[in-house]
């Protein structure tokens, strides 16, 4: 007779069977009609058959992230911190103590404290060492950025408490820092690089640049500037909208600054207006490779429009328009919606269709291409040709905006002995403690950078202390003493210091007096170069 009891084990894999059967079978012999549908079916079958337990939160973000890869290379997933990280730049602020760090020898050493925030009210001042955290060592191998980034950021309002070891004190302060509000500045810096010229450069393109270019170019005005540097070298971009406003700042009334187009987003014309103030003046705008995205559009609108010349090499070329779609758990799909085009009609975006790998590796082509050094190498067919709008000079798209006049990339300049002290940190770490013990006195001599700049001289016994300082760190000195001199070295020594008696926009000064570009852009201006293009200024 037959046995008709089934084992428990049995019976379980019979019930997985008919239900993996119900699951499947509706789809076999159709086509499905909803992809969506198809997925949530695909998900649902490995979270029960799979042979061990899954994450399905973390196979639906890996299955996004793919999806995405397959489209172009600025369609992105963020996580819901990822998110927050990726706005910081861009929103113009983070919370936290408010201090520039280095770490040096395993310890966190404050470059300076923004000016205003919490660190600086409680009188932390340049040189400190965090050597505790909410009394916990911070010193040794635990000393990352990651680490002082998770221990000294946080939510506004809340407190930390840190160990200070400041030179001359023979004992550890203690101060008590409540968080806040900590702004991220997108301009780097602003002076006056002759009695009539003015420079500023921007880092990004994010909520709080316009007020802070508006500041600094009425700052500029009223020492008596007529004409503009606007460095937007390495500036990879940032909100479209700023990028109009910008432009707007240097063009007349009803002048088309960019517009977009996309399959499922209407073709969009974005013109000047009234607003702005540098309408007249000489405008050299300096770009290079790392410059994208937005700081195309302003490169691209002043050149097209015959507003500004522009100097440096092929920026990056970028020119996809990316729209934020807000997911249900705080995460969020940056995706592209649409392609921007300058005013000429030029598509700036470069090709992607050989993957994101090569896409990212264009840069590193360019230098092997020899493109960086010489414009000679790149070639540009004709269906890539435009004329400006005013005086029909020849421009190009189709991987970035090529600049007026080519300054190619110096690979030269630096001796090998600079580039070691570069890399291990030993020129930065010897200006931090050069500036730290000898901050009084050098204000005192110094009270401006300008006076610095004129007045503060790099002699060999400085420099020998230099070599002294990175012979300690096991960087050892050039049998020829003169291979390790280095002008290059002097200035950027003299730079660093600087930057930690004022700030960053001292040492980027000091550095532009012996960047090519700059200097090239000062003549462009001072020359008749402007008159012989016809070039619109007045």
């Amino acid at each position: 007779m037959m046995n008709h009891r089934i084992s428990g084990q049995r019976l379980k894999s019979f019930i997985v069977f008919i239900v993996l059967l119900a699951i499947v079978l509706p789809s076999m012999g159709q086509t499905p009609v909803d992809p969506s549908e198809k997925f949530r079916r695909a998900l649902r079958i490995v979270g029960f058959a799979y042979v061990d337990p899954v994450d399905e939160e973390e196979l639906v973000e890996d299955a996004i992230r793919g999806m995405l890869k397959e489209l172009d290379p600025h369609s992105v997933y963020l996580s819901a911190d990822e998110l927050r990280r990726a706005n910081e730049p861009l929103l113009g602020s983070f919370d936290g103590i408010g201090v520039q760090f280095n770490i040096i020898n395993d310890t966190i050493v404050v470059v300076s404290p923004v000016p205003g925030g919490p660190s600086e009210k409680v009188g932390i001042l340049p040189g400190d060492k965090i050597v505790t955290i909410d009394g916990d060592n911070s010193t040794g191998s635990k000393a990352t950025n990651e680490y002082v980034m998770e221990r000294l950021r946080g939510e506004r309002g809340t407190r930390v408490a840190v160990g200070i070891h400041r030179r001359g004190s023979s004992s550890v302060l203690d101060f008590t820092i409540t968080r806040d509000k900590i702004p991220i500045n997108s301009l780097d810096a602003a002076f006056m690089a002759t009695p009539q010229i003015g420079y500023i450069k921007l880092n990004r393109f994010s909520r709080t640049t316009m007020n802070e270019f508006r500041d600094a170019l009425n700052d500029l005005l009223g020492k008596g500037m007529q004409h503009l540097i606007l460095d937007l070298s390495y500036n990879s971009g940032g909100f479209l909208d700023v990028a109009i406003d910008l432009a707007d700042q240097f063009m007349e009334r009803n002048k088309l600054i960019v517009y977009t187009e996309g399959n499922a987003a209407p073709t969009q014309k974005f013109n000047s207006t009234n607003a702005g103030n540098f309408k007249t003046g000489k405008v050299v705008v300096m770009i290079n490779e790392g410059s994208a995205s937005a700081s195309e559009i302003v490169a691209g609108a002043l050149q097209d429009w015959d507003r500004g010349l522009l100097v440096g090499r092929r920026s990056f070329g970028k020119g996809l328009v990316q729209r934020p779609f807000d997911l249900p758990d705080g995460s969020a799909i940056r995706l592209t919606t649409a392609r921007y085009m300058t005013p000429t009609g030029r598509s700036i975006q470069k090709p992607y269709d050989e993957g994101k790998d090569e896409y990212y590796r264009d840069l590193l082509s360019r230098l092997e291409s020899g493109e960086l050094i010489s414009p000679e190498s790149i070639e540009f067919p004709d269906s890539l040709k435009f004329l400006t709008k005013i005086n029909q000079r020849e421009v190009f798209g189709g991987g970035g905006i090529m600049p007026d006049f080519f300054i190619p990339l110096d690979t030269n300049r630096v001796s090998n002995y600079y580039s070691k002290l570069l890399r291990s940190g030993a020129i930065n770490t010897f200006s931090i403690e050069y500036a730290n013990e000898n901050r009084t006195t050098l204000t005192g001599r110094f009270p401006s950078i300008e006076r610095y700049m004129e007045g503060f001289e790099v002699d060999d016994n400085l420099l020998n202390k230099l070599y002294d300082h990175a012979e300690n760190q096991g960087i050892e000195r050039e049998e020829d003493v003169e291979k390790m001199k280095d002008e290059y070295l002097s200035l950027q020594l003299k730079a660093l210091i600087a930057r930690n008696l004022w700030d960053f926009s001292a040492f980027i000064q000091m550095r532009m007096q012996m960047d090519e570009a700059y200097l090239r852009a000062i003549q462009i201006i001072e020359d008749d170069t402007f008159d012989r293009l016809n070039v619109k200024y007045k």
